[in-house]
Order: structure tokens, then C-alpha cells, then sequence
């Protein structure tokens, strides 16, 4: 299972790679944009990527799911926390999200066996 980590990884970051390679000012300045705006601030990092991952679920978004699962495993932020967190995604964004809820049990099951 955790196969699928490696996976999600190693493509983002060959396509970010080329994405980059391109010198595109506004893609550039996207990606220091959104650096930048999980930094350390008025909020804690934990809290930035909480909302990073309910914004994401309710947007229906697997890859930055799958981004802000990682980073909040990385930070060590408790499941019960990350699931209290997607539950009240799922309630702002309805019934639709459930396919969504499900794959980031699948992934975060993933980071842990890791």
C-alpha cells in the first residue's frame, strides 16, 4: 500500500520538475506563492495545512489531498485531528466528497504503514 506514496511522489515531483523547466513566470510565482503562504505565520504551520486539507477535500482535489495528508503526517499531527478535519469538509461539501474521504483514508493508511 504504501507503494501508492511512492508513486504520487515521484510523479509530482518529475512533472513539477518540468513544469518549472518551462521558466514560466506565473507558474513560478504560483508555486512561491503557495510556499509561501503554508509558512510558518499568524497560524501554525499544523492549522495552514488542516485548512489546506478540507479546502482540498471539499474543492474534490486527490493530489492536494494526498499533498496535505503527507505534510500533516510529516508534522505529526494525530489522526484523530486529520479525521475531525475531513469529517467537517464532508459536511461543507456534502455527499460528493465521500469518493474523495475515501481515498485520503487509503492514502493516510498508506503513510502510515511507511
Amino acid at each position: 500500500m504504501a507503494d501508492i506514496v511512492e508513486e504520487f511522489n515521484a510523479y509530482r515531483s518529475k512533472m513539477n520538475e518540468k513544469l518549472l523547466a518551462d521558466n514560466n513566470k506565473v507558474v513560478k510565482r504560483i508555486f512561491n506563492l503557495d510556499t509561501n503562504a503554508f509558512s510558518e505565520g499568524a497560524l501554525p504551520k499544523k492549522t495552514k495545512e488542516l485548512i489546506g486539507l478540507g479546502n482540498s477535500l471539499v474543492l474534490r482535489c486527490d493530489d492536494c489531498v494526498r499533498y496535505h495528508l503527507e505534510t500533516c503526517h510529516k508534522l505529526n499531527i494525530p489522526k484523530e485531528e486529520v479525521v475531525e478535519s475531513l469529517s467537517i469538509s464532508l459536511l461543507i461539501g456534502g455527499t460528493i466528497v465521500i469518493p474523495h474521504l475515501r481515498r485520503a483514508y487509503e492514502y493516510w493508511e498508506a503513510l502510515e504503514a511507511k
